[in-house]
């Protein structure tokens, strides 16, 4: 117990000292909108540890404006006694990581103490023969059947039975709605469905607070400020403590285990009463394959919720508020879901065929990742193409917010919202076609072996959703400039508040539903 006041204690006193110091050292601490493009002044043991606490509610975008002013896209930060985190920009350095030398660069122990008792062993999280068994079983989920299935039914049911006609409703009543929030009941409800065979019912009329969903989002956030801490040491103190965040992390995880042990639980049940199902899912499959492990199993189920809720959510939020700013691209939007509804009579093709769309969430994702930034840790000593020493047990993050703003990347136009950009005119067809992009420059859905797995299934529902909704209604935003924020994914800060108004008669073709 003395013990314990010690650490307390000591903790209290650092904390204070670390909050007076970078209070004074930041004579103007900057906005999301203040460009800081000065290197962080290292001190001796301590590193850049003011700088980073200084800039803590800006992370994103104090590191990507330091990248932007970097020759080389590079830069390595100094952390408290003695670590050093490498972040980049640069597309070469990129591949290197992700491909050409795959093996050096992994989640790592950092990641993982940090994000451990979250994400456990999900595929998220694991390296090793752990990551390739959930990735070869999960890779069963992706093949053109199961995402017809899903468009045909998970989507269109989620679609007409619940979104559509909450926000008719909204429309009616003239009320405004936070959209944000609606778009991550919708997913969530998607993602349950077609991976678990689960229908959690969280997109109703009534907009339920449920304790998972608040559970979840303090997990989510309290993890990811462990891992980009200035000081871990704060953490682990109040972890063996129990006090303050810590505690309600553990609590959190608690709640979101129940609602995964749940599932799990209802599906061993189905499967031991029928010996054969009409449809597999991938909890199925996992199952099935004698991997039944609660734990485990626990864990990839986070790791999908995670994944199928929060960044398909808030690529979809971004790409509405850009549309609002934006109306020719939205008109454009419009004259394609128009034409190609008239054009198929299978619901698989006609978003499929939803070129110009597909490219407007694409440059959506560009400025707006879902991801901002991804870490892996090297377990050997290394040298990058732009040759920047790394370590063994350093970080290495790739800034995917900061390429896709990059001038050097995208030319002098890259802040500019321009869908156009991932089109090229076809001559022969004599019609648009995407254009190609290296994944290495566009890392949004990863690249190399870990590539996502889901980016086909994330781009058919994301235009099955938008063609529904922009059919039949004009979403009039409330919110002038968003804050871009991010944890482990992305999030428009404070929600997007919108009215709904139906579109005009004359431009609304019936949607094959």
């Amino acid at each position: 117990m003395e013990h314990e006041t010690l650490a307390l204690l000591l903790f209290l006193l650092f904390a204070t000292l670390l909050w007076y110091l970078a209070s004074t050292l930041s004579k103007s601490p900057p906005t999301s909108s203040t460009a800081t493009t000065a290197i962080p002044k290292a001190y001796p043991i301590l590193g850049s540890v003011f700088s980073i606490a200084a800039n803590s509610h800006r992370r994103i975008h104090w590191i990507a404006d330091i990248l932007h002013a970097s020759r080389s896209s590079t830069y390595v930060l100094h952390r408290a006694f003695g670590s050093r985190q490498v972040f980049t920009a640069n597309p070469t350095v990129v591949h290197h990581i992700l491909k050409t030398n795959f093996p050096v660069y992994q989640k790592g122990p950092t990641l993982n103490r940090a994000l451990g008792d979250f994400l456990g062993n999900g595929i998220f999280a694991a390296d090793g023969s752990t990551w390739k068994l959930q990735r070869q079983i999960s890779s069963h989920e992706f093949n053109t059947r199961t995402l017809r299935k899903f468009v045909q039914t998970v989507v269109d049911t989620e679609l007409s039975e619940r979104l559509l006609p909450l926000l008719a409703g909204a429309g009616a009543g003239n009320t405004v709605v936070d959209l944000q929030d609606i778009l991550q009941r919708f997913t969530f409800d998607n993602i349950c469905k077609i991976a678990f065979g689960f229908d959690p019912e969280y997109l109703l009329p009534s907009l339920p607070q449920t304790a998972f969903a608040r559970a979840f989002d303090d997990a989510t956030r309290i993890s990811s400020e462990r891992f980009n801490a200035a000081v871990p040491l704060f953490w682990k103190v109040k972890e063996v403590l129990n006090v303050g965040s810590e505690k309600r992390l553990r609590e959190a995880i608690s709640e979101v285990r129940v609602l995964a042990r749940r599932i799990i639980r209802e599906k061993k049940k189905e499967l031991g009463e029928k010996k054969t199902l009409d449809s597999v899912d991938l909890l199925s499959r996992f199952l099935s394959s004698g991997h039944s492990d609660e734990e485990l199993v626990m864990d990839i189920i986070i790791s999908f919720i995670l994944a199928g809720r929060d960044t398909t959510s808030a690529a979809l939020t971004w790409f509405f508020w850009l549309l609002s700013n934006h109306p020719h691209v939205e008109e454009n939007v419009v004259k394609e879901v128009r034409d190609k509804s008239e054009a198929y009579s299978h619901v698989y093709d006609e978003v499929k065929d939803m070129v110009y769309t597909h490219a407007a969430l694409c440059e959506t994702m560009r400025l707006y990742p879902p991801v901002p930034v991804d870490t892996k840790e090297a377990v050997d000593d290394d040298v990058l193409p732009d040759g920047t020493l790394v370590k063994k047990g350093w970080r290495v993050a790739y800034h995917i917010y900061a390429m896709g703003r990059s001038d050097k990347i995208w030319g002098s136009d890259s802040a500019q919202f321009r869908p156009e950009r991932w089109l090229a005119w076809d001559q022969l067809e004599g019609k648009w076609s995407l254009q190609g992009i290296d994944a290495f420059t566009y890392p949004v859905f990863q690249a190399g072996p870990r590539v996502c797995l889901g980016r086909e299934m994330a781009f058919l529902q994301m235009k099955r959703l938008v063609a529904a909704i922009l059919q039949r209604f004009t979403l009039i935003s409330k919110v002038a400039q968003p804050e871009y924020g991010g944890y482990l994914t992305s999030f428009m800060i404070g929600g997007f508040p919108v009215t709904i108004q139906n579109r005009h008669p004359q431009s609304i073709n019936p949607i094959n539903l």
